[in-house]
């Protein structure tokens, strides 16, 4: 597809906007601006939506990763688990030993008591509704279940009706519909302690794993101070440790820094500053702040240092409503189906974050947080409005997000403009980049290592954007994927 076909177009409302990862999560969205309820409602029913129709992306045994902007504060809500206590101290990529604390659902919780105006169970209906009636298999969802169908069934899923499934065909959920329902009644203890929490800690037992009881009961979720740096006569907003949402800052200061003008080798430039950044990913997990790191940067040669991986999965949703609360979100279960462990009583499969730990800082060890590949952002301008910025796509979130805010900056283009812009991905020492790109000959002459993809591949990432425009809710939606945008 040309840049010349590709839409974008930003939407308005008076309640509010939203763009995410599938049109059913918009809808829920809305639906919950136009009872007036907050952004944060809104989310939550996107992302609960999301947690039924994306379970190769996220779902309820995942986490939650939001920057909340309201009355000019900025919280980072971190809703992501550790390790278990009992767990060697090694890297598991699947499986029970694989599976960190699930954060999610404490995530919602937190934020809904902090900024939710309607009643939890109402924000949750529209994702109970569609678990109870039925949701037909998408592409999507059917291509991830034939990838991974040997890898699930392996882990407990032999039995899971979406496996039986094809494409268009209705699959009801009678089990994550009851578990969202006990949550939105009782809270922390229906998923954390008592029956979920003996079912969830024996699925993973059974499959390898030593989550325990306790582990389960003891998660808190995280409230923190945002990481920001100068951005445009504004700031850049990203999430702190434990995600790796630093690096984008560190990209991003390294721009701010150097100055000027447009230079006419951007994409160069920004490809040499992520895989920069990128060097000290698992220092991400240690003490002190990254952001006065020199980054070194070759201005006219690639390095090729590589450095970013090719993991793909996740899901966002950004949304803004007219009070101006502005949420960027994502939430997970890291690689498709996560760990693969199915919980059969709860109608969900459990992430596989251990897989995030490395070394360093980022070593693997019990009771620990992985660094996550989980980096939602936000633009504050000089006028003090909000922008809500987010993409899947693992270590091409820092990539893709740098890409959409220099086209903003150095290149004088609108935010529909600057998602509509071909791409580029560093990814295990290639890049990788759309082939109507028109930086192409440029960077083959300074030597990058292209690999040529279609337009739209998933590897580029799937923006969703949602902030204030002029004191009016806005949204856009990326024109890859799936991503979808609504407003009332």
């Amino acid at each position: 597809m040309s840049a010349a076909n590709r839409h974008c177009r930003p939407v308005t409302g008076m309640r509010g906007a939203i763009s995410a990862a599938h049109p059913l999560a918009v809808s829920a969205g809305i639906r919950m601006l136009a009872q007036g309820g907050s952004a944060i409602d809104a989310a939550i029913a996107a992302q609960a939506m999301i947690c039924v129709t994306m379970p190769q992306a996220a779902g309820l045994g995942g986490d939650l990763l939001a920057l909340v902007s309201t009355r000019g504060t900025v919280t980072a809500v971190n809703g992501t688990g550790r390790s278990a206590t009992q767990s060697p101290a090694h890297q598991a990529t699947d499986g029970g030993s694989s599976v960190t604390v699930p954060g999610l659902v404490g995530g919602w919780l937190t934020s809904h008591r902090s900024w939710g105006r309607l009643p939890l169970d109402e924000v949750l209906s529209p994702a109970i509704e569609i678990a109870e009636r039925g949701y037909r298999v998408d592409a999507e969802l059917a291509r991830a279940v034939d990838h991974q169908r040997e890898r699930i069934s392996r882990y407990g899923a032999a039995g899971w009706e979406l496996l039986s499934c094809r494409q268009g065909g209705l699959w009801n959920q009678p089990e994550l519909a009851v578990l969202l329902r006990r949550i939105a009644d009782s809270g922390e203890n229906a998923f954390y302690t008592g029956e979920a929490a003996a079912e969830l800690v024996t699925a993973v037992a059974a499959n390898g794993g030593t989550l325990s009881l306790a582990d389960l009961a003891d998660h808190e979720t995280e409230m923190l101070s945002p990481v920001e740096t100068p951005w445009n006569g504004g700031r850049l907003l990203v999430q702190p440790p434990s995600t790796q949402g630093t690096l984008l800052a560190m990209a991003a200061r390294w721009f701010d820094r150097a100055g000027g003008s447009a230079p006419d080798n951007l994409d160069h430039l920004m490809i040499e500053a992520t895989e920069a950044a990128f060097e000290h990913r698992d220092s991400v997990a240690g003490p002190g702040s990254l952001l006065d790191v020199e980054l070194d940067v070759d201005r006219e040669r690639a390095l090729r240092r590589g450095g970013p991986r090719a993991y793909l999965h996740t899901a966002g949703v950004a949304v803004a409503d007219s009070d101006g609360m502005v949420v960027s979100s994502l939430i997970s279960v890291f690689d498709d189906f996560g760990s693969g462990v199915y919980v059969p009583e709860l109608g969900l499969v459990l992430n596989n974050r251990v897989a995030g730990f490395t070394s360093g800082d980022n070593a693997a060890a019990p009771g620990k947080k992985p660094v996550h590949t989980l980096a939602p952002s936000m633009l504050i301008d000089e006028a003090g409005e909000a922008l809500a910025l987010a993409t899947p796509g693992a270590d091409g979130q820092v990539q893709t997000l740098l890409q959409v805010i220099a086209r903003m900056r150095f290149s004088g283009l609108g935010l529909a403009d600057a998602l509509a812009s071909p791409r580029w991905r560093s990814e295990d020492g290639l890049l990788l980049i759309e082939r109507d790109h028109s930086g192409i000959p440029d960077l083959t002459r300074r030597s990058h290592r292209l690999g040529l993809r279609d337009s739209g591949d998933d590897v580029f990432g799937a923006v969703v954007a949602a902030g204030m425009t002029n004191g009016t809710p806005s949204a856009a939606a990326d024109w890859r994927r799936n991503v979808s945008t609504g407003a009332v």
